[in-house]
């Protein structure tokens, strides 16, 4: 009987590490992120946003992000990440505050702790966000998002 017991406990145990390790395999690439919470307006724009997201961007292959989220998306290994829906930054209010153009989208341009770079969408309909980590150098990786940005979250007039 204690033989019984112990192949018995031994496949459990077996089956409880195999378990792990595909936790581990599965979801060892995903990205974490936090997920935004959209405002209803910008909840239809966001999703077809991130389906219309390219494969690649600034050579990175695309990535899952965790929690899993159709406001959200990942490339890289060192990951670019992106975000749509967020809340308006402060920092959109500063006239002073840095921005650019890059291919018809309009960016707010902030240096994100611990290096790197924090760009966000300005005058669309819906804030993208762009976390683009020290490695990559610059924000070049925009002009891989431009498009699907333009496609997908309107612009609005800008104030007059």
């Amino acid at each position: 009987m204690n033989s019984r017991r112990a192949a018995v406990g031994g496949v459990s145990v077996t089956v409880v590490l195999v378990a792990i390790a595909a936790v581990f395999v599965f979801s060892g690439d995903a990205v974490p992120v936090a997920a935004p919470v959209p405002e209803a307006k910008a909840k239809r724009m966001c999703k077809k946003l991130i389906e219309a997201l390219p494969d690649s961007v600034a050579g990175g292959k695309r990535r899952d992000t965790d929690p899993s989220s159709p406001y959200t998306a990942a490339w890289g290994d060192s990951a670019i990440v992106l975000r749509c829906g967020v809340v308006r930054p402060a920092e959109m209010l500063n006239a002073q505050a840095p921005g650019g153009e890059i291919r018809g989208v309009r960016w707010l341009l902030e240096n994100a702790e611990g290096g790197g770079h924090r760009c966000t969408t300005a005058l669309r309909k819906a804030y993208v966000e762009v976390s683009i980590p020290a490695e990559y150098g610059d924000v070049g990786a925009l002009m891989d998002l431009a498009d699907a940005v333009k496609k997908t979250v309107p612009g609005i007039s800008q104030p007059g």
